[in-house]
């Protein structure tokens, strides 16, 4: 069996400089979500807090497996806080919001991820790393459960 060629430098490139991005993009979900966890009130306190919990715990476990794919690939994982609030485009929410913009808001920013997420899966299709193609195609499962599940709380 003919072994596959390794990713060319320039596919490389574009692979990471996608995932890098998603990279930025979950640990801002990851924060926001957390914000969430920590300040949610009312009514549905009890079911807010621990669904915020189970996405935010799942989010740092996702962080560290998308940045390791990074390293796995030759470059350096992107961090510090400042950079990756810089190389995001998730908004922050207001610590005071109610919990009822603190979904909105989660499941507009899952859904912001969802399109960097498929933009990397695309962009490693287009360069035959399966591997990470793989691993968006996943990512993005979750996501879209998680803004179902958020959604679901909205209707």
């Amino acid at each position: 069996m003919a072994k596959k060629p390794a990713p060319s430098p320039s596919n490389s490139t574009a692979v990471v400089t996608a995932l890098r991005q998603v990279v930025a993009d979950s640990y801002a979900l990851l924060g926001q979500t957390h914000v969430c966890h920590w300040n949610v009130r009312g009514s549905g306190f009890f079911a807010l807090h621990i669904a915020f919990e189970a996405q935010y715990t799942e989010l740092f476990a996702a962080v560290d497996e998308l940045a390791e794919r990074v390293r796995a690939l030759g470059a350096l994982a992107p961090g510090g806080l400042a950079n990756l609030a810089r190389m995001s485009a998730i908004k922050e929410i207001k610590e005071d919001a109610t919990a009822t913009e603190m979904v909105a808001h989660l499941v507009s920013a899952n859904r912001a991820l969802v399109k960097n997420l498929a933009n990397a899966r695309d962009v490693a299709g287009d360069c035959d790393d399966a591997e990470t193609e793989d691993l968006m195609v996943t990512r993005i499962q979750t996501h879209e459960k998680h803004i179902w599940m958020l959604s679901s709380y909205l209707a």
